[in-house]
């Protein structure tokens, strides 16, 4: 956010190559992954059809965040983003905090989507080990990532694209059943809507699928950490907020209702939703082809999380929050190091669970599970607060969050409802309290790092 303490600046070191189409498909390629072509059926399970009520708060949830993210990126586009923002509004160990919990999260979902996509693709193509093919997705998507950014940035825009055409497909086949289009097929109607069958857990249901589908929209905050290698940042930003939200709401919100019209709730095929509606729309081949797709959508995801988390430990190299070396830049002026400082965590973290199956990355992914929930929160009281400062100096803001400040409140009183939801929960409430505790590690050794460098000055 701009301030009189902070004026506007573009991270000068990185490239500024980023299309707006490409930055606004990295935020689409980061939150349409496995969580909705495989994941979304959990929802479903636990609430029914009402599962849309679910999506429709954490999707207003997400287009505040977004908004205000938006805001925030508009005026000061660095690759740091909600982590500079935070430690503008709150102080340089908050902000530090936020950082390297975000870095921390893309690290440990980086090993877990090798793994799933190569798992994955072992369904369909059993002759190839699942260790061979996880580590070569990982070798292959670090090249693209030591690239210049113009060309990493067209990767992940054909990637993403490829996603986005096979929901696109998905919901044309989905409306067509529903209208009884397809011969030979009979429409199942909105038979599942009605009754006790719309709610069959009622209240509860409800809330415990909204902690479930909160995740789902995890990712769409690369956006403001991309802003920084971004032509035009403050057009770019605004335009890739507004197309992300509503790209993600119709594909979401479109793809659950369909979901839910065709497959009841207590339906197997819940495990693997899309392929059960294709399979009911009597597509041959079905479960290949969404299988294949997954497979794209977690690679595509890995890709978008890799750059992330790059750039975050860039970020707090260049501001003193990590080892120096991490903020070196090649001659293409992208930061190999933390590129492949990134990535070996991933590949130790794969390397383990492969040795070790199903004990380590299920205790990583436990750890940082609830990471996003503490980022959108950061967000939000950040721009709070430097929404406020900045309207007391009087500076002009290129974006401005409509609504201020009741939409920024009505976002974290979500948050807060998201929090609460999950504390009560027996199946969530450790997976809070692990982040909490993973936060006050990292809050804890940014205080002493500091206090040590004070004493020495």
């Amino acid at each position: 956010m701009q301030t009189a303490e902070a004026s506007t600046t573009t991270t000068s070191t990185l490239g500024a190559a980023l299309k707006p189409r490409q930055l606004t498909m990295m935020g689409l390629g980061s939150a349409i992954g496995a969580g909705l072509f495989i994941g979304s059926g959990a929802g479903i399970q636990a609430a029914g059809p009402a599962v849309l009520l679910s999506y429709l708060v954490a999707g207003t949830l997400i287009i505040l965040v977004m908004w205000a993210l938006g805001e925030m990126a508009a005026a000061n586009p660095t690759s740091g983003a909600f982590s500079v923002y935070t430690a503008r509004a709150l102080g340089p160990v908050a902000g530090s905090t936020v950082g390297w919990l975000w870095w921390v999260q893309l690290v440990v979902v980086i090993a877990a989507e090798a793994l799933g996509a190569a798992g994955l693709l072992a369904t369909v193509f059993p002759a190839l080990p699942v260790w061979l093919m996880a580590l070569l997705f990982v070798a292959a998507l670090t090249a693209v990532n030591l690239t210049r950014v113009k060309n990493f940035g067209e990767f992940e825009f054909w990637f993403a694209l490829l996603k986005v055409a096979a929901i696109v497909a998905f919901l044309l086949v989905g409306a067509a059943l529903l209208f009884g289009w397809i011969p030979g097929v009979q429409s199942p109607g909105l038979a599942n809507f009605g009754g006790a069958g719309f709610a069959p857990h009622g209240f509860e249901g409800i809330a415990t699928a909204l902690f479930v589908v909160a995740f789902a929209f995890g990712g769409t905050e690369i956006v403001s950490v991309a802003a920084a290698e971004t032509r035009d940042p403050a057009r770019s930003v605004g335009k890739a907020v507004r197309t992300v939200v509503w790209r993600i709401l119709v594909f979401y919100i479109g793809s659950i209702f369909i979901i839910a019209a065709v497959i009841p709730a207590g339906s197997a095929g819940l495990k693997s939703p899309f392929a059960a509606v294709l399979d009911a729309a009597g597509l041959p081949g079905a479960a290949t082809a969404i299988t294949l797709v997954a497979v794209v959508a977690l690679l595509s995801a890995l890709n978008a999380n890799l750059y992330g988390a790059s750039r975050m430990v860039f970020s707090l190299a260049e501001r003193g929050e990590a080892p120096r070396a991490l903020a070196s830049l090649t001659k293409s002026q992208v930061p190999a190091v933390a590129v492949l400082a990134s990535v070996a965590f991933g590949v130790v973290a794969t390397v383990l669970e492969i040795a070790f199956p199903d004990k380590v990355l299920p205790l990583l992914l436990n750890i940082v599970g609830s990471t996003c929930l503490m980022v959108w929160g950061s967000a939000l009281v950040s721009q709070l607060v430097l929404r406020h400062r900045a309207d007391r100096d009087g500076v002009e803001l290129p974006l401005r969050m409509a609504g201020f400040p009741w939409l920024t409140v009505v976002g974290l009183v979500i948050l807060v409802a998201i929090f609460v939801v999950g504390l009560i929960g027996e199946d969530s409430r450790p997976q809070l309290l692990s982040t909490f505790a993973l936060v006050a590690v990292i809050a804890a050794g940014s205080g002493l790092r500091r206090r040590a460098i004070a004493a020495k000055s």
